[in-house]
């Protein structure tokens, strides 16, 4: 078959579908053109780069800055019909809700993994390269933002979380049909934003300590419908004097987050002292929303305008 002269681009960034095992464990070891070696089409021109060669649990801001960089950079070339990001499923909630945010271009982004080592006798990383590589190219999911394609299923990138650490198709969407307000493209390395769970006995001196260490902003996994004791509301509103932004969740993995309880320590209390609760999106996606708000000079008001948006 003739080559149509669309491009895909394929960036890879290490993670487990391009690890081998050895003796110490298993780590990224195959490199972008050997990953996509037996899954090229042959109507499809793929353009390879390797943007980084790491698990994605060790992957920081200035990485992901670097991903949507790389992204932004393809789809400068008219003749790339979608990009496909290979990633580390540990951390790929992040890395594509932030790669959402910032995606204004009606041509697909879709990301990809694995969850068992290249060198597997059932790998299944060349099977999700392959469907990535065809969802890139697919125009019924043009305007639809980044896509995850994992296990012959694909789940949007906003509200997407890995609620199982073995599963062929590990993620899931806590709602499908999420709206996509985009923010302008912004680096997000400078900007410190910190995520604390909340339990029973917690200490509310974590915030003060997180404010100390400049954190602009604090993402707050609170209990059931965002609930925590009333101390911690106390130190909510204490940060929040300082300027730190606090934007509070539900550590439950799915359903609508909504203020019902008072009482001291329930989400109303948090939101009469200017906590600013999210809806639907989970803990990791919430901090880097969070963080690529702040990022980009917005405040309390723009963070509130976005999570009144879900």
């Amino acid at each position: 078959m003739v080559k149509t002269g669309a491009v895909v681009s394929v960036l890879t960034t290490g993670g487990t579908i391009a690890s081998r095992g050895f003796a110490d464990g298993a780590r990224p070891d195959v490199s972008g053109g050997d990953l996509v070696a037996g899954v090229a089409p042959t109507d499809i021109a793929l353009r390879v780069r390797e943007i980084l060669h790491v698990d994605s649990s060790a992957i920081l801001p200035t990485d992901q800055d670097a991903i949507r960089l790389a992204v932004d950079a393809e789809l400068a070339d008219p003749n790339v019909r979608g990009v496909v990001v290979t990633h580390g499923t540990d951390t790929m909630e992040e890395t594509a809700m932030l790669l959402d945010l910032m995606h204004s271009d009606p041509r697909p982004v879709i990301m990809t993994g694995a969850q068992r080592p290249a060198d597997s006798p059932d790998a299944d990383g060349p099977a999700n390269l392959s469907a990535a590589i065809a969802a890139a190219t697919d125009d019924h999911l043009r305007h639809r933002g980044v896509l995850i394609a994992m296990g012959d299923t694909l789940t949007p990138a906003r509200g997407a979380t890995k609620l199982d650490s073995g599963a062929p198709a590990p993620f899931a969407a806590v709602r499908p049909d999420l709206p996509r307000p985009v923010l302008p493209p912004t680096s997000i390395a400078g900007t410190r934003v910190d995520l604390l769970a909340l339990y029973p006995g917690v200490d509310p001196a974590l915030l003060d300590w997180s404010a100390d260490r400049g954190a602009a902003g604090i993402v707050l996994a609170a209990t059931g419908s965002g609930n925590t004791h009333a101390d911690i509301v106390d130190a909510v509103g204490r940060v929040i004097d300082r300027g730190v932004v606090v934007v509070v969740c539900s550590r439950v993995p799915k359903g609508h987050v909504i203020a019902h309880y008072g009482g001291g320590g329930g989400a109303v209390d948090l939101v009469n002292t200017g906590a600013i609760m999210s809806p639907w999106l989970r803990a990791s996606q919430s901090r880097i929303a969070l963080q690529a708000i702040l990022a980009g000079g917005g405040h309390g008001p723009e963070v509130a305008e976005f999570f009144a948006t879900e």
